[in-house]
């Protein structure tokens, strides 16, 4: 069978996943890091328009949450079907997962954009932060099918086995929005307009080209009208093992509303903006980790269906070792050189000033994160639905939110914030891994001696 991950070296075929998947993540993050980027350095209130965009962040992480629900429930149970030789079901997988996408994503575009308003001041709006965050969701949320077929069905692309046209997928958007974003804003002088049409176009390109791309001859299993008429069984298998990444992502919809909303309470505009900056460093930082462990899930599931339990118990550890080796490197780059990392997206000196303690406080005990990641996608990647879906919410509903309300009001401050999240990575991400290594791992060792 072509592309067949239960064979040559299990380190290899991750690897050879995860490196094109980690620079398609890195130019999907070119979206709105640059964006960011952009924003920061732009003449005139700066800082406002990096708050006004960081107020939108939950509802664009809500679109995320539902490309999730059906993109990474499908892409893990095509890889399945696809190591048992089941075709027939890897179509049909493919075809539900693109109806799911397109279909909610008129509905969660109509209902964003009439709810908006009320939304964002929810979200920790004030009047003058309100202007930059609606003038951009106005037009971003015009890119929601865009988005969420382009990620949601990528996915399906590197499951076949072709992570370089994967990656493709992103250089072409993110290619476009990097020469649009400063055309529109320098030149035409949109400002805060024309970083979300740049992103809605670029959106618009990488959609065709997935779709383009599955609908012609090199996808091994294409998508086809036949496939697309939903299976409600099947869509609950998708939507249940996608609740994983749902969750994900939208408990951390709800964490950046909690945030959000207690950093306006007790620091105002700025440290909503200074989170926004944050948030952007940990995208850039977590990238490669994450990259790493997302390219594992095909080769693991694969596996997984020809029974190859001792190549997944390899994966698992090299996964595992590599990614916590990286997330320690990473955690000392921010504690030795916090103010260059905040001066890629600003030149504020009040936002730079208040930054640096806080990026500081952040990112403490940052490698706990690869435990959460690497016990979190081999859940996902072997179809253990309830344990990924449990541990989503453990970290972020269960830890971060809770301690992001009452930090602060402890005496810590805007402090408290952010020292919610170190204390959650450990917890939560501890609590996942070791789960995963007593409940999975050591079981597939029994099956192997078999």
């Amino acid at each position: 069978m072509a592309n067949d991950f239960s064979r040559g070296k299990v380190w290899q075929n991750i690897v050879g996943q995860s490196i094109p998947l980690i620079l398609a993540q890195l130019v999907q993050l070119l979206y709105n890091v640059v964006d960011r980027v952009y924003l920061g350095h732009m003449p005139g209130e700066s800082s406002l328009a990096l708050t006004g965009v960081g107020l939108a962040f939950p509802l664009t992480t809500l679109i995320a949450a539902f490309t999730n629900l059906f993109g990474t429930g499908g892409a893990p149970l095509f890889s399945i079907a696809r190591g048992a030789g089941n075709q027939e079901r890897a179509g049909k997988i493919l075809g539900n997962t693109f109806s799911l996408l397109l279909g909610s994503s008129v509905f969660i575009f109509a209902l964003c954009y009439w709810l908006r308003e009320p939304v964002l001041f929810l979200f920790g709006a004030s009047e003058s932060s309100y202007v930059y965050a609606d003038t951009y969701l106005r037009i971003y949320l015009w890119g929601t099918p865009f988005v969420m077929l382009a990620t949601g069905l990528n996915g399906f692309i590197n499951a076949q086995g072709f992570p370089r046209m994967g990656m493709v997928t992103m250089l072409l958007g993110a290619g476009l929005n990097l020469i649009l974003d400063p055309l529109f804003i320098f030149v035409f002088h949109w400002d805060v307009a024309g970083v979300a049409a740049a992103t809605v176009i670029s959106q618009m390109i990488s959609a065709v080209w997935v779709l383009r791309f599955l609908t012609g001859k090199r996808a091994i299993e294409p998508l086809r009208r036949s496939c697309m008429r939903v299976d409600w069984k099947l869509a609950r298998e998708i939507t249940g093992l996608g609740m994983a990444g749902f969750i994900m992502q939208g408990t951390s919809c709800l964490v950046q509303v909690a945030c959000n909303v207690t950093l306006k309470s007790y620091g105002g505009d700025l440290y909503v903006g200074v989170m926004t900056i944050i948030n952007s460093v940990r995208d850039i930082l977590s990238l490669p980790v994450s990259g790493l462990t997302s390219g594992s899930q095909p080769v693991l599931g694969y596996d997984y269906g020809a029974r190859r339990y001792g190549r997944i118990r390899q994966g698992i550890r090299f996964t595992a070792i590599l990614g916590i080796t990286y997330t320690v490197v990473a955690w000392l780059v921010v504690i030795l050189s916090p103010r260059p990392l905040l001066s890629i997206f600003s030149s504020d000196a009040a936002i730079l000033k208040a930054g640096e303690d806080a990026l500081k406080l952040y990112f403490f005990g940052f490698f706990f994160m690869a435990f959460q990641f690497s016990g979190q996608t081999t859940f996902t990647a072997l179809g253990y639905s309830r344990q990924a879906i449990f541990f989503s919410l453990l970290r972020k509903a269960f830890i971060v939110v809770p301690l992001t309300l009452l930090l602060p009001r402890l005496g810590l401050g805007v402090r408290g914030v952010f020292v919610a999240e170190p204390i959650s990575n450990a917890v939560g991400g501890l609590a996942c891994f070791f789960t995963m290594y007593f409940t999975v791992y050591r079981k597939l060792g029994k099956r192997e001696e078999k």
